[in-house]
Parts: C-alpha cells; structure tokens; sequence
C-alpha cells in the first residue's frame, strides 16, 4: 500500500510539474518578470508536496539581483492599492518581511513600475494580481481549460485545480524571490553549539541561502526550502533510521491521524518536528532501534499538537501552528494520544 501510494504521488507530481512548466513558460513568455519553472522530474526543488492532492509550486521571479540586508524604512501609510493611510500598516511578524525595490543592486525597471511598487516596496498583493491575470490568461492561450481551472482564494494567493489521470491536486501557484547569495539576519541558527547538524553541513546550508514568497498582502514570507532539501539529504548516512521514521510518520498521518485533502497537519510539519528531533538526540545510537526512534518522533508530534505550538527550525519564535484551527488541532492530538497508548505499526 505504502509503495502504491508513492507511485501515484510520484505521477501526479510529474503530470503536475509537466501542466504547471507549460503554463508559466507561457507565463514567462507574456511577461519576462516570471520564470518558467524546470522540468527536473520528482525532485524539482519548486515543488514541495504537502499532502498528497495539495502542492506548492514557487515561480521564480527575474530581473533582480544583488540583495543586501539593510535597514529599511519603518512606517508606510497606503494600501495595497495605492491610497494613503491615516496609521500606518503594521510591522511583519517574524516569518515576514519588507521588500524594497532599492535592497537590490541591479532591477529590471519593470519592477519600478506602478503595478507592483509602491513607493519603493515591491508589494505581494500587486505582484499576485499581475500573477493571477497572467495565469488566467495562459490557461486559455494554452489549451489547458480541461485540466487546470482557477479555484476562489480566500486570501491573496493564486490556487488551480489541476486534473491529473488519477484525482483532482490544489496546487497553490507562489511567485519567489531567490536570494542565494546571502542568509537572513533574523535567521539565528544554529543556536549554540549544536551536535547536529555538522558545522560542515550548517556552513554548507547557509551558503544556500534563503527566498521570499508572496503570500501576503504587504510582507513577503522567508522560504528556506534549499536548506531544509539539504538537511533531508544524506539524513541516515550514519546507518540510522530517521527517513523510515520519517515515511512512517507520515503514511499514519496520511492514512489515520490527519486524512483529507486539505489536512490540519502537512507533510512539512511533520519534517519540522523530525529536525527538532534529530537536533535533540544528535548520536547516533539515538536511531538505531526503530520503535523507539519512531514513538519519540511521534511524542514530539503529540506535544506539539496538544500545546497548539510548533517553532520553526530557523526561526524560532515563529509559531507553525498559529492560524490553525484548535479543534481540528485536537482532533488529531486526541487521535496521536490512542496510538501512543497502544502503539500499531504501519509498516507495509
């Protein structure tokens, strides 16, 4: 069941990457601000898999480069349409943050222009609806009315339905800045002097740098998906079983704790919880028994899930879980707490 399961999540990605690459290179050619995302197979590293019929696909944005940190202007009076404000908008949370046009060393102009920039801020929420035009447009001009249709967002993002030969897969669409030259300040990792990952590995991952996703309305949301791809990478090379407790985890998510299309917990909390886990039993006969790996991981994930409190790895006064919804939250601790009172394996 387990391999048939990653078999149709491997093909629907592939459909899905392949009807997606075709509808932003037709994106790309309309307006050369959005890039076309690669067709590199199952690991396209813009493709990120949070359930198995809901994906996130960033499009990268062109024509800026050379960012730098620096400190930004601290009040702004408008709206994301342009007209002044008596009290100023308020400040980004901590996964969030201004974007001035000037933090990059060379632009194209089309980033200056109205339809995105307010007094020198690209905004999300205008950069969204030239996105959402275009792919509305590209839908039609590409043929793809049958397997792609725009779906209503309750926030400013872009969502399709794409049909693939097995289900229906809501893919949200996010433009993204890369910024591989550099790490985000606020980023203070790791903290102290951590076992895990190597200092190697940590150096390596900062080198990596970090990208801002428009998300919002005003703020652009910190994205380090390079980072997390590496810490995935080579996780067991020291013979361990953190990816089977990992999978496992994540198929009695799937299959008996959060079922759904649409689940209150995502296959990236769950690789959260494993990097706290990893970071706090760093040896390497922490991973060699199984069960016991196993029922940590999932103790973890129930602690978690009851406090309604998850940090991210890199940023850690922000809270994963803050807009989720309580009850469903414990509906799924309530289902966490039966297992670990009687723990049942899936393992097939």
């Amino acid at each position: 069941m387990a391999k048939r399961r990653h078999y149709l999540v491997s093909k629907a990605v592939e459909e899905v990457q392949k009807i997606i690459q075709q509808l932003t290179a037709e994106i790309s050619y309309k307006a050369t601000r959005f890039q076309a995302i690669s067709n590199s197979g199952i690991h396209n590293e813009n493709i990120k898999v949070l359930a198995p019929s809901q994906f996130l696909i960033t499009v990268p944005l062109r024509g800026l480069t050379g960012y730098r940190e620096c400190q930004v202007r601290h009040w702004r009076y408008y709206t994301v349409h342009g007209a002044k404000l008596l009290s100023s908008v308020r400040d980004p949370e901590e996964l969030h943050q201004w974007l001035e046009v000037e933090q990059f060393s060379k632009s194209l102009q089309q980033w200056h222009e109205t339809d995105v920039n307010i007094e020198g801020d690209l905004v999300p929420a205008k950069v969204l609806i030239v996105f959402r035009e275009l792919v509305e447009k590209s839908i039609i001009s590409c043929n793809l009315s049958s397997k792609v249709t725009m779906l209503e967002s309750f926030s400013s993002g872009v969502r399709v339905a794409v049909e693939t030969s097995e289900s229906q897969v809501e893919v949200e669409l996010v433009p993204a800045v890369e910024i591989p030259t550099c790490w985000p300040e606020k980023a203070r990792w790791p903290r102290c002097l951590k076992r895990w990952p190597s200092q190697e590995k940590v150096q390596c991952i900062k080198s990596l740098g970090f990208d801002l996703l428009a998300r919002s309305n005003y703020h652009w949301q910190l994205c380090f998906s390079r980072a997390e791809r590496m810490l995935m990478e080579e996780l067991d090379e020291d013979g361990g079983c953190r990816m089977k407790c990992f999978r496992v985890m994540r198929q009695m998510k799937e299959d008996v704790w959060c079922a759904g299309n649409k689940p209150i917990i995502t296959a990236y909390h769950l690789q959260t919880v494993l990097f706290w886990t990893c970071e706090k039993y760093p040896r390497t006969k922490d991973w060699r028994c199984f069960p016991e790996a196993f029922l940590r991981l999932v103790q973890k994930l129930h602690k978690c899930v009851s406090q309604h409190f998850l940090k991210h790895y890199f940023l850690k006064n922000t809270n994963l879980l803050k807009y989720a919804n309580t009850s469903d939250l414990d509906l799924v601790a309530s289902r966490l707490t039966v297992f670990l009172e009687n723990p049942v394996f899936c393992l097939d």
